[in-house]
């Protein structure tokens, strides 16, 4: 029986043969791998040089790279690298903003065998030094706008790393080094001039976010970036006409690595912004002739929240594709901009766990085929929120999750074989990698990955994602999945904007729900109270507003809630406006001095 039999005796929801063809795509694509192990990345894009030629690969506002440009730019880079002496396995670390140039320098260190650490742009301060510190780099290269932050961390001792900077005015006290691989061939490399660098060694380190505590730094082989790519380039049906659109940062593993690799290895192009911008968005996608986008987080729905734009629908794209698509932005997304299909998927820079929803279905993050599930080893078990751990039953080991039962997802950790799937590379910290794997789950011995995440799987099975563990908390006995209240609130008019957190409130239990919201204009609290009621149980409504001008967030679009949680319900603690849900008026109602003495000293009804 053949995969497409396979599925049809199965029914899973439309399109099934359509999605079958794109699953069998990203096998193929990815198939060969293995068999090349010599074959990494920058050696694709050196071939593909041959015979794609001028053909463009990279740009943006200011420069074009074509094939060509792209590899002889990085074999400059390779070439800097070996003149420095750097042994395979060193340590480079890289920041730089959104640019063709970028790529380039990566591509051409790990061709030959440097190890590069892809530094956020946003770090300032000791977690710049932090970071800095976990990749213990021989070199630096900033870009000339980071130097000064760079130098305010004092991270990087001089004894240590030699601090390069790219661009500039020539006047800084480092060595400039687009001047230093000018005077290098862009030949491509002899056999002589290679290491032997394979498909299992190191090629990047990639730091989380950073949202829970201190970005860790996490291992990316070769191996990992080709299967990336080619199953992107496999699942998107990507070829030499095509033109992705990326805005995301390029330290991270989509923007850098997804969105610019799958399009790389099929021939087609990449047009690379620095940043997201609503305003310039549609402007730059049909001028640049887009076919594909990448997203993340908020973006679809700061353009739903954006003026319309006459441009809106005279684009080519024929799929968005990335992660975070929640289900209430979804189908306005797609009807407003007359998007054909998103594709959004579920994965982790370090994580083991994959998810792609080639079917389209609304607000889920994908599903395991039958004939896949050795591939993707994924369980979902029961979550305990009190002690922040899987629950195990009388016999030590972890309980499976029925049908639409909340819990937390983890991945099955394999290692060495033909089918690396599975395989949990970890971080520069043996520490936080081992934090990461949960052990004896359902077998002695076993061991598998910790996603963080808490999803639900429905009857046809489809995975949803809930919620973040530790954004999730109790109140009232029950558990609180904020993901799910912050979609309820921003289904209110007005809403343009909202984040949910627990706050602590003396002599009760748990957490009680607070919102940041960003509205358009005065809220209507009576009618929001009543919207709430009718969308949310008692328990999962917040007892707290908080109304501000704008929420933080990180460079992926998550929101930064550490500041927000800090401040709690204190009015003396902001100067936003907050807004106390009073059970005795039945009414929201503004939050004084007065008013939070009496709710600390618990003398108000919660």
């Amino acid at each position: 029986m053949t995969l497409i039999e396979t599925e049809r005796a199965t029914p899973r929801g439309a399109d099934r043969e359509t999605a079958v063809r794109d699953w069998v795509r990203a096998l193929e694509a990815t198939a060969p791998i293995a068999a090349n192990p010599r074959r990494i990345l920058p050696r694709v894009v050196e071939d593909l040089a041959e015979t794609r030629g001028e053909a463009p690969a990279l740009l943006d506002a200011n420069e074009r790279l074509s094939y060509r440009a792209l590899a002889e730019r990085a074999n400059r880079y390779a070439r800097w690298a070996l003149e420095q002496r750097l042994a395979k396995g060193d340590v480079v670390c890289l920041m730089m903003p959104n640019r063709p140039e970028y790529m380039a320098v990566w591509l051409g260190l790990t061709n030959v065998g440097v190890v590069v650490s892809l530094i956020n742009t946003q770090l300032r301060g000791a977690a710049l030094a932090h970071c800095l510190g976990l990749a213990a780099p021989k070199h630096v290269i900033l870009a000339a706008e980071f130097c000064d932050e760079f130098r305010d961390a004092a991270a990087a001792p001089a004894d240590r790393s030699k601090i390069w900077a790219h661009g500039g005015d020539g006047s800084g006290e480092f060595a400039r080094i687009d001047r230093a691989v000018e005077r290098l061939s862009g030949a491509r490399l002899a056999s002589a001039e290679r290491p032997a660098v394979t498909i299992a060694d190191r090629a990047l380190l990639i730091s989380t976010s950073g949202t829970t505590g201190l970005p860790k730094a996490a291992h990316v082989s070769h191996r990992r970036l080709l299967e990336w790519s080619f199953w992107f380039a496999g699942l998107l049906n990507a070829g030499p006409d095509d033109r992705m659109y990326d805005c995301l940062p390029m330290y991270h593993s989509v923007g850098g690595v997804v969105a610019t690799g799958a399009l790389l290895v099929r021939g087609g192009s990449v047009l690379i912004r620095e940043k997201f911008s609503a305003q310039h968005f549609w402007d730059d996608v049909v001028d640049q002739d887009c076919t594909l986008v990448q997203y993340i987080g908020e973006l679809a729905r700061y353009l739903l929240n954006a003026p319309s734009n006459p441009r809106e629908r005279a684009h080519r794209i024929r799929i968005c594709c990335g992660n975070g698509l929640r289900a209430d932005v979804w189908e306005k997304f797609q009807s407003r901009f007359a998007v054909p299909r998103i594709l959004e998927f579920y994965a982790a820079t370090e994580g083991n766990v994959s998810l792609y929803n080639v079917e389209g279905k609304v607000g889920a993050v994908g599903r395991v085929p039958s004939f896949l599930a050795h591939r993707f080893p994924l369980a979902l078990v029961k979550f305990d929120a009190a002690c922040g751990e899987p629950e195990r039953g009388a016999d030590g080991f972890c309980r499976r999750c029925a049908t639409d039962e909340v819990g937390e997802a983890l991945g099955r950790i394999r290692s060495g074989g033909a089918d690396r799937g599975g395989e949990f590379e970890g971080y520069t910290s043996a520490e936080d990698s081992e934090r990461k794997i949960l052990r004896d789950v359902f077998e002695r011995g076993d061991a598998w990955y910790r996603t963080g995440d808490l999803m639900r799987k429905d009857a046809a099975g489809f995975f949803y994602f809930v919620d973040r563990i530790g954004d999730t908390f109790r109140w009232k006995g029950e558990n609180v999945a904020t993901a799910e209240v912050a979609a309820a609130i921003t289904a209110f008019p007005g809403v343009t904007e909202a984040t949910v957190y627990g706050v602590r409130v003396p002599g009760t239990e748990g957490a009680a729900g607070m919102a940041a919201i960003v509205a358009d204009g005065a809220l209507d609290f009576a009618e929001f109270r009543r919207h709430l009621g009718r969308r949310l149980p008692r328990y999962a409504r917040p007892l707290f507003v908080r109304l501000t001008d704008t929420i933080t967030t990180t460079a992926t679009f998550k929101h930064a809630k550490a500041d927000l949680r800090r401040d709690g319900y204190d009015p003396a603690a902001t100067s936003d406006a907050i807004f106390f849900d009073d059970p005795a008026q039945r009414a929201f109602v503004r939050m004084e001095r007065g008013l939070f003495a009496r709710i600390q000293a618990g003398e108000v009804r919660l």
